[in-house]
């Protein structure tokens, strides 16, 4: 899962840090879009989607304002995604970002992102 979503986000023009994961976590530079890993975790909680601002190797930006997000894959495999879900997780990342600022596009991905988990549900 952390594979095809790195490849999918890759395909959306954002960087892996490393040039991808063989584990279940990835880094995220977001400097070729313009982001910052600050706002970017905040417009992503608002779409429902969850990960971590975080500094990555040579970062240009601040420790409050860091230049990557870090994500990881557990709470989706655990739910039950495969990889063409995860691929749709990051096609709503990528929606998300694009959207930094726009509260109200944001909670219109979040509506989708609630869809979406309605078919993984937790396990108890």
């Amino acid at each position: 899962n952390a594979q095809a979503l790195a490849a999918r986000l890759t395909s959306h023009g954002y960087r892996i840090v490393s040039g991808g994961t063989d584990n279940h976590v990835m880094m995220v530079d977001l400097r070729p879009k313009g982001l910052n890993g600050s706002d970017a975790s905040h417009a992503l909680d608002e779409a429902g989607i969850t990960v971590n601002k975080n500094t990555i190797p040579f970062d240009t930006g601040t420790p409050m304002k860091p230049s990557g997000i870090r994500i990881g894959t557990p709470a989706v495999t655990t739910r039950g995604m495969k990889e063409k879900d995860v691929e749709q997780v990051a096609d709503f990342i990528a929606e998300a970002l694009a959207a930094i600022g726009d509260e109200e596009k944001l909670h219109a991905i979040r509506d989708k992102v609630f869809a979406f988990n309605r078919a993984f549900p937790l396990p108890m």
